[in-house]
């Protein structure tokens, strides 16, 4: 199949060529003639599949000769990065065609976005806080939108951030067509986006797996053996380029810095940086200035940037979910990509979680001189040896794009071989308490006038003393990237509303408390414009 079969324009069609995409991907075969035909679109595939395209292709097709002068098309996106992003893949595909987009979210001045709507551009890429910030001021006239776009929609449709998009969507024609892209959906999600979508066309593609040209691995490591094992891994055969990714902002500039020191070109990327310094540091990355980006969560959703060799987890995600997004920055346009996993003894349970969700084995990699002492979960996929190479142990089937190899021995508890045994309280867990390899998030938000402020936990604290924020959470104003625990979104607060999913904040299960907040679902509003 090619871009022809859809009938596209010959504007599009030559900007198509000359962006280098030779044949539609899946996402885009199975959703670009639907949204030609005007229809609702629920589109579910990996991170890094070509989402973007498959509903800027045919919107700007659709915006092709037809009248201009006000807005008709509106994308939402959770983050700035990922905004600045979708407005950029419009201006590629868009370049020989006589249509406008212009970018609104927080964190900057909003003089240059007001002067830019005044010309009424055709498309608005927007984050929800900004959007309403210059509605409410009459800044903004959405009442001409006729396609509406939910990127990153699992994001976007958290529940603590409902009440923005409901606003949002009251300001809009009823009569209008609905798009919905995401690269996860749970079940209660989805419930909600059902509501929205008039009889959608849906296209799922193995959403909660990650993509297949990724080869998955897990490395055991001692607490304080974490950053040897990272520089090892940044200097082993294969390296180009890598996204490191951290749970706080503090640490992951302190990383930075100490990776600079070493020899590699390593810059942060995390939420008290200004626009301008973000942008800075993506731009220095994508044009390989800098090799290593260190990152918070913030970078984990949308973010798109070519031949990145290893996405590393220096800290394991928050959930399995965030572990789907974080690994989906490598392997992108079916090239191969590594995702390393630094696994302490706390984690485990975490891993065992993610493993689930994504419905696979990851092999675990042992090296003798970072290896931790406890080797959970060694039934299957087991590998030990010196940095340098060494003997590989059996037990179980390592399971890889190729198929299995069979190992030599058998199943322990918990080895992933048998029924799970129910879980048990030990050390640093008790009854009803989040795991610990989801309990330790942090949440970011950006101040109004683009001064950030951040709430965190300490990156020592065992898990059951660190404190949480995570689903359930009402999100305060701000147009800055996800925050760590399950819910926090474009907006994060310190509070918690006494959800009870992993990572959740204070009131959820075992009476956690989430950070800034009393344990009973008091929560403090940071805003931002």
């Amino acid at each position: 199949m090619s871009f022809h079969t859809f009938g596209l324009g010959k504007s599009l069609l030559r900007a198509i060529e000359e962006a280098g995409y030779e044949e539609p991907r899946p996402i885009q075969a199975k959703t670009i003639p639907a949204v030609l035909e005007g229809r609702d679109v629920l589109g579910l595939a990996q991170t890094g599949t070509g989402k973007t395209a498959a509903f800027a292709l045919p919107i700007l097709e659709r915006l092709d000769g037809a009248g201009r002068g006000r807005p008709r098309c509106l994308i939402l996106a959770p983050t700035r990065e990922l905004a600045i992003q979708i407005h950029g893949e419009f201006q590629t595909l868009g370049k020989h065609m006589r249509i406008r987009s212009t970018t609104v979210f927080g964190g900057v001045g909003a003089g240059a976005q007001v002067r830019a709507l005044r010309a009424n551009p055709e498309i608005i890429v927007a984050c929800p806080g900004r959007l309403l910030d210059l509605a409410g001021s009459r800044d903004v006239d959405l009442s001409g939108i006729e396609t509406l776009v939910l990127d990153e929609a699992d994001h976007m449709f958290d529940m603590g951030f409902l009440p923005d998009i409901r606003r949002i969507l009251a300001l809009l024609p009823k009569r209008r067509q609905n798009l919905l892209f995401s690269a996860t959906m749970p079940k209660e999600i989805r419930g909600l986006a059902e509501r929205i979508l008039q009889d959608p066309h849906r296209v799922e593609l193995a959403h909660s797996a990650p993509a297949e040209t990724i080869d998955h691995a897990l490395y055991p490591v001692d607490q304080g053996q974490k950053t040897a094992l990272l520089q090892h891994l940044l200097r082993e055969d294969g390296f180009t380029s890598a996204i490191v990714f951290l749970r706080t902002k503090h640490r992951a500039r302190r990383l930075a810095r100490d990776l600079e020191r070493t020899g590699l070109r390593a810059i942060a990327l995390q939420g008290n940086m200004s626009q301008n310094q973000r942008q800075r540091a993506m731009q220095g990355f994508r044009d390989g200035h800098y090799n290593v980006l260190v990152a918070t969560d913030i970078a984990a959703r949308g973010i798109d940037v070519a031949k990145v060799s290893h996405v590393i987890n220096y800290d394991l995600p928050t959930t399995p979910d965030a572990y789907t997004h974080r690994i989906g920055r490598t392997g992108r346009a079916e090239e191969l990509g590594k995702a390393c996993t630094l696994v302490t003894d706390e984690d485990w349970g975490g891993v065992k979680d993610i493993e689930r969700k994504i419905n696979m084995k990851i092999e675990r990699i042992h090296l003798d001189e970072f290896s931790t002492s406890r080797r959970d979960g060694e039934s299957n996929g087991q590998r030990s040896r010196g940095s340098g190479g060494g003997s590989r142990q059996g037990g179980g089937a390592r399971q890889g794009r190729g198929g299995s190899r069979p190992g030599g021995g058998g199943s322990r508890p918990g080895g992933g071989g048998g029924a799970r045994r129910p879980k048990a309280a030990g050390p640093g867990r008790r009854p009803g308490a989040a795991k610990p390899g989801f309990g330790a998030g942090a949440s970011e938000d950006s101040s109004r006038g683009g001064a950030n402020r951040r709430s965190e936990t300490s990156p020592v604290a065992s898990s059951s003393q660190r404190r949480v924020v995570g689903a359930g959470t009402k999100p305060s104003r701000s147009d800055d990237g996800p925050g760590f625990g399950a819910g926090l979104n474009e907006r994060s607060s310190g509070g918690a509303r006494g959800g009870s999913r992993r990572g959740g904040g204070g009131g959820g299960r075992g009476g956690r408390r989430g950070a800034g907040a009393s344990g009973r679902g008091r929560t403090s509003r940071r805003s931002s414009r």
